[in-house]
C-alpha cells in the first residue's frame, strides 16, 4: 500500500536505533491507514513509543531541524494560514514565515502530501520542521482553541460572553433570554460552559447546599470541585439553566428534562442534556455534554482486543440476531452502539432506533425519541419499526419483558438487533433476561454476542513511570505466571498536559459469542456462574482479565483497573 510504502524509511531508521522490533513492523501492516491515523500517531498512541526519540532519530536521519514546541509563541503564528482540515488531517502546524517561505512543524519527515497540500493552500512555498508527535498535538489544539474562526470561544470579553446564547430550532420565534438585570448570572454561567468544554468534561453539577453551592466537573470519569459560588445565587443559577434549556422556570417541586443547544459561533456548537432535581436546599442541575464526534470514532480507537473487535464485527455482519451491550450507567455503551450503528450506515440499509433520550443525531438514521407521556414507549416504537421494513433496529435499553419480547422477535425474523442492558457481565446479562420471563429457548436461539464493558482512565504517556511490584501481589491480582517476565507496569504521576497522570477514557471490554455448548447450557437453566465458567473455557477474557492485559500494555495502571473491575 501507498501509505506502508512511504513509511518504510521511517520505519528502517527506527529500527536502526532499536525504537522498533521486527515483530512490531509485522504488526503494523497498514493498521495506521485503516484507523485513519499518520503513521507516528499509529506508533505513539497505540505501541506506546516515547514521541521525544522519535522526534530526535528523525530529525538525525532525515536531516530536518528539530523543534521544541513547549516553548513555542502561537502568537507568533502569521494570520491567514490557518486550515482546521488540513491541520487535523496531517497533524501539521504552520509556524513562521521567511519571505515567501512557511515553516510548518510535522512529527512525520515523509508527508510531503502535507507539504503540498499547504502550499496550495497558503499560496507559500513550505519548508519542513520535526517536532514531538504529542507537544505538536498539544500546540495544534491550542492554536485552534485561540482561532475565533474555528471555536469563538478564546478571546470572547464579559459582553461577548453575555451574547452567546442558544441556537434556535428552525422557524423558533427569537428570544432574548439575556436581560440586563441578570447579565452577571449569563456571563458567569457561559463562563462554567466554556471551561466545561475545553477541560473535556462529560458531566457538569450545580448542587445547593444548606450553607454552599458547589460546581463540578467530570472529567475522564471522575468528579471534581471546580467552582464554589456565594449560595445566594442557587435560585438564579438554576433559573438561568432552566431558561436556557427551555424548562418551566416556575416549577420547582419536581424533576423536569431539557436540551440545549449553545451555539459558540456559526461554525461550532454543543449540545446539553440538562436534568433538574428538587433538593432540600434547592434544585440541583446535572448537564451531559453530548459530543457527536464520540460517535464517529472508529472501531480501532475503542479499545478492542483484535479477537474481541473481529468477533463484534462478525456480529454486525449477520442479517440477523441480536447484541447486546451492557454495563453500568457512564460505561460507554452508547458510544459502542453508535460506532457499530455507523459501519452499518448505508444507502443501502433501513436503521431504526428508539432511545431514551436521543442523545446524538446521526445523519441517514431514523432516531425516535421515547416519549412516554404520549405513550410512545419502547414496545410500541419496536411494534411500529416493525411494519416500517426494518434492516437494524436499535433499542436504547431493554427494560421490561414487553420491550425484550419484541426485541428478540424482530432478531429471529430476519433483523439485526442492538440493545442495551444495565448487568454487570456478560453472563449475568443471559440470567436478567431469563428472570424477565423470557423463555430459555428465546435467548438461546435469538442472541448472537453479548459485550460487557467498562472506562477505565489512560495514563498520560508524556509523564507516567514505570511502577515495581511483587510478583505475588501481581498473582493475587490476577496475572498468570508465565505473563509475569514479560510485562511492564506503570503509575500515574501527573504534568500540565494531563488531568493526575491520566488523559482520555479506555475500554475495558468482555465479548462473548453465544456458542452452541452456552446455548445448552441457557436452556438447561444453568446460572451465570456456569455461563460464565464455559465462556473461560471457551477463551474469552473476562473484564478483569481484559482490565490486566490493558495494564500490562502500559495503557492504563493496575490502581485505574481495580476501580473498574472486580478484584475476585
Amino acid at each position: 500500500m501507498k501509505g506502508l510504502h512511504q513509511q518504510s524509511s521511517v520505519l528502517s531508521a527506527l529500527s536502526k536505533h532499536n525504537l522498533v522490533s521486527a515483530e512490531l513492523v509485522e504488526k503494523i501492516g497498514a493498521n495506521f491507514i485503516r484507523q485513519k491515523k499518520t503513521f507516528i500517531q499509529y506508533l505513539v498512541e497505540d505501541n506506546e513509543i516515547d514521541p521525544e526519540r522519535i522526534a530526535t532519530i528523525l530529525s538525525r536521519s532525515f536531516g530536518y531541524p528539530l523543534i521544541d514546541l513547549a516553548n513555542f509563541d502561537t502568537a507568533t503564528i502569521p494570520d491567514g494560514v490557518h486550515n482546521e482540515k488540513l491541520m487535523r488531517k496531517h497533524n501539521a502546524l504552520p509556524l513562521f514565515l521567511r519571505g515567501k517561505v512557511l515553516f510548518v512543524a510535522m512529527s512525520d519527515p515523509t508527508n510531503l502530501d502535507a507539504l503540498e497540500e499547504i502550499q496550495f493552500n497558503t499560496g507559500f512555498s513550505t519548508e519542513l520542521i520535526l517536532a514531538n508527535e504529542l507537544s505538536l498535538a498539544t500546540c495544534i489544539d491550542k492554536v485552534l482553541e485561540e482561532d475565533s474562526d474555528v471555536l469563538g470561544i478564546s478571546n470572547i470579553d464579559e459582553e461577548e460572553l453575555a451574547n452567546i446564547d442558544i441556537q434556535k430550532e428552525p422557524q423558533e420565534e427569537s428570544i432574548n433570554y439575556g436581560d440586563r438585570e441578570d447579565a452577571p448570572i449569563v456571563v458567569y454561567i457561559n463562563k462554567i460552559l466554556l471551561d466545561a468544554i475545553r477541560k473535556g468534561a462529560s458531566d457538569l453539577h450545580f448542587e445547593p447546599y444548606e450553607k454552599s453551592y458547589r460546581i463540578r466537573f467530570r472529567i475522564d470519569g471522575i468528579l471534581s470541585e471546580v467552582a464554589k459560588p456565594p449560595v445566594s445565587l442557587s435560585s438564579r443559577i438554576a433559573a438561568r439553566l432552566k431558561v436556557m434549556s427551555k424548562l418551566d422556570i416556575a416549577e420547582r417541586r419536581v424533576p423536569q428534562d431539557g436540551r440545549i443547544k449553545l451555539a459558540l459561533s456559526q461554525k461550532k456548537s454543543f449540545d446539553f442534556r440538562v436534568s433538574t432535581l428538587p433538593t432540600m436546599w434547592g434544585e440541583k442541575v446535572v448537564m451531559r455534554i453530548l459530543d457527536s464526534s464520540s460517535a464517529m470514532l472508529g472501531i480501532d480507537t475503542l479499545g478492542y482486543a483484535p479477537e474481541q473487535k473481529n468477533t463484534y464485527m462478525q456480529a454486525l455482519a449477520q442479517p440477523q440476531g441480536m447484541i447486546l451491550v451492557t454495563g453500568p450507567t457512564g460505561s460507554g455503551k452508547t458510544v459502542s452502539l453508535y460506532t457499530g450503528l455507523n459501519i452499518l450506515n448505508t444507502d443501502a440499509r433501513n436503521i431504526s432506533t428508539a432511545e431514551d433520550p436521543v442523545e446524538i443525531n446521526l445523519e441517514g438514521i431514523n432516531q425516535v425519541q421515547i416519549n412516554t407521556r404520549a405513550g410512545l414507549t419502547f414496545p410500541a416504537a419496536l411494534r411500529s419499526f416493525l411494519r416500517q421494513d426494518p434492516d437494524i433496529v436499535m433499542v436504547g435499553e431493554i427494560r421490561d419483558l414487553e420491550t425484550a419480547e419484541i426485541a428478540i422477535k424482530a432478531a429471529q425474523t430476519g433483523h439485526l438487533v442492538l440493545s442495551t442492558l444495565h448487568t454487570n457481565s456478560a453472563a449475568e446479562t443471559l440470567t436478567r433476561l431469563l428472570n424477565m420471563g423470557v423463555p430459555s429457548y428465546n435467548v438461546a436461539s435469538s442472541i448472537s454476542i453479548i459485550i460487557a464493558q467498562r472506562l477505565a482512565r489512560r495514563l498520560c504517556i508524556q509523564c507516567k513511570t514505570k511502577e515495581q511490584i511483587p510478583k505475588n501481589e501481581l498473582l493475587q491480582q490476577g496475572f498468570l505466571p508465565e505473563q509475569l517476565d514479560n510485562i511492564s507496569l506503570y503509575k500515574p504521576v501527573g504534568c500540565h498536559l494531563c488531568t493526575g497522570g491520566y488523559k482520555g477514557r479506555i475500554g475495558i471490554y468482555e465479548v462473548i459469542k453465544i456458542s452452541e455448548t452456552t446455548a445448552n447450557l441457557i436452556m438447561t437453566g444453568a446460572n451465570s456462574l456456569d455461563i460464565a465458567a464455559q465462556c473461560q473455557r471457551e477463551g474469552y477474557n473476562n473484564l478483569r482479565q481484559s482490565g490486566l492485559e490493558k495494564a500490562a500494555l502500559g495503557i492504563t495502571c493496575l490502581k485505574e483497573v481495580n476501580r473498574v473491575t472486580s478484584s475476585q
